[in-house]
């Protein structure tokens, strides 16, 4: 977990900063994604709300039973990195299908695709051990 904090910290504060900047419209039209104000693409976008909103709450929430020290932390820590995981594939997904390739979006999905892979491998593994001990 002391390698994995840092990253819930910053994936979890970061979707819920995310969607407040969102939701109060404060992020410059020339930071934003293409068709930015095309209805459908609003309504894709805002269909993360609740996937995103669920990582950061299993992830904040695992971080809290690790420091209370209860053994659920690993289950919890695993699901939010899947559902994590699934949230940056479905936007990387969506924009090689539309063929949209802004470096700015892409970089923050990829990091949302990529860094729960090493850390679901590292619970996995972990888990592996402790079932045949």
């Amino acid at each position: 977990m002391k390698y994995m904090r840092p990253f819930f910290l910053v994936t979890d504060i970061g979707f819920i900063v995310y969607w407040i900047v969102t939701y109060l419209h404060v992020i410059p039209k020339s930071w934003a994604f293409k068709d930015y104000d095309d209805p459908m693409t609003i309504a894709w976008n805002w269909s993360f709300l609740p996937l995103d909103i669920l990582i950061s709450i299993t992830g904040l929430y695992s971080l809290y039973l690790y420091r209370k020290n209860a053994g659920q932390w690993r289950m919890v820590a695993l699901i939010s990195l899947v559902l994590t995981f699934c949230s940056g594939l479905q936007a990387i997904a969506y924009w090689s299908f539309i063929r949209d390739f802004d470096p700015a979006w892409w970089i923050m999905n990829l990091y949302l695709l990529i860094y729960p892979l090493i850390f679901i491998y590292m619970l996995v593994k972990e888990s592996g051990k402790e079932v045949s001990a």
